[in-house]
């Protein structure tokens, strides 16, 4: 009890200044902007309840602290728009998005079926088994190394907006042609890891394995590719929003009628804000358990690497 007390004195001394700007900052508002003054009030009261929160370092609040502050920024989002009378189509409250979200669920799914199962999930996977693949090819082959490699870093540097349209053409309007689209954008950054993992082995462990006669088989199963697996996921993770981002991008060149991509050009041209921001929501919660169920694989896969440790 002792040591907690001593934890909320050393706290408090420590951000005495910080409060004592805020109170006047707030008293000032009050004045000068008093539409701002109950914006800024709710900053302070969050700001400070969750640095006191912070200070316990435990499962509970380090769960509770970004729902606070998450729901702060929404909070603050409808009370700006409440009090400066933003326009809809300007920026919508996150109610108005909530009331959108409720009465298109229907739309919304099939979208999400539309783009992220079929056309990011589908041009995911073959992507990244194809780099994979191939770079376990350049590992074998210093001929592919040197050709292949600089090709590689040429084509991720193409532009998605000069790719996609093509792609379009080439496989047609369904998601098909999104996943093409998807599979160039996360295969070279899968590449680039997958190859760099597999020459993480230390000189010493590689001529151990040569010691022992070991083919190459061999030496890839039980030296190489349990090395490469931290550099593997760190690509698998930097692609999970590039493929969202390649299959609703793609659906601006041509789609059916269904489709994120597709909505959020019609809707912006009806002028319905709500539903375009209820497509974000639903691509960015999408994200999140992408990235979310691959940092989970991955913490199974390689519980063994220093990063994984608590």
């Amino acid at each position: 009890m002792t040591e907690l007390r001593l934890g909320r004195t050393y706290w408090f001394l420590q951000n005495i200044q910080a409060v004592a700007g805020g109170i006047v900052a707030l008293v000032a508002a009050h004045w000068l902007a008093p539409t701002a003054a109950p914006l800024l009030a709710v900053w302070l009261i969050a700001w400070l309840f969750n640095a006191w929160l912070a200070g316990f370092d435990t499962p509970a609040t380090r769960a509770v602290v970004p729902i606070i502050f998450g729901g702060t920024i929404i909070l603050l989002w409808e009370m700006a728009v409440r009090a400066y009378a933003i326009p809809t189509v300007i920026l919508p409250a996150p109610s108005q998005i909530a009331a959108s979200f409720a009465a298109n669920t229907g739309i919304l799914w099939t979208d999400f079926v539309q783009t992220i199962l079929k056309g990011a999930l589908t041009g995911w996977l073959i992507g990244a088994a194809a780099a994979v693949l191939t770079a376990i090819a350049i590992d074998r082959s210093p001929f592919l190394q040197r050709g292949l490699l600089p090709i590689g870093n040429f084509v991720a540097a193409l532009p998605i907006v000069g790719i996609a349209p093509i792609l379009v053409m080439w496989f047609g309007f369904d998601w098909q042609s999104k996943a093409a689209v998807v599979v160039v954008m996360v295969f070279f950054p899968i590449l680039v890891n997958m190859v760099a993992g597999l020459r993480a082995t230390d000189a010493m462990q590689r001529d151990l394995m040569a010691s022992w006669a070991a083919p190459y088989g061999a030496a890839l199963w039980k030296l190489r590719l349990p090395a490469a697996m931290p550099f593997l996921f760190n690509g698998l993770k930097i692609t999970t929003t590039l493929a969202l981002i390649g299959a609703i991008v793609a659906e601006f060149f041509g789609s059916p009628t269904r489709g994120m991509g597709f909505r959020i050009s019609t809707a912006v041209g009806r002028l319905d804000l709500p539903l375009v921001w209820a497509e974000i929501v639903v691509a960015a919660l999408a994200g999140t358990l992408f990235y979310g169920i691959v940092a989970l694989i991955e913490k199974k896969v390689t519980f063994w690497h220093p990063s994984q440790r608590n």
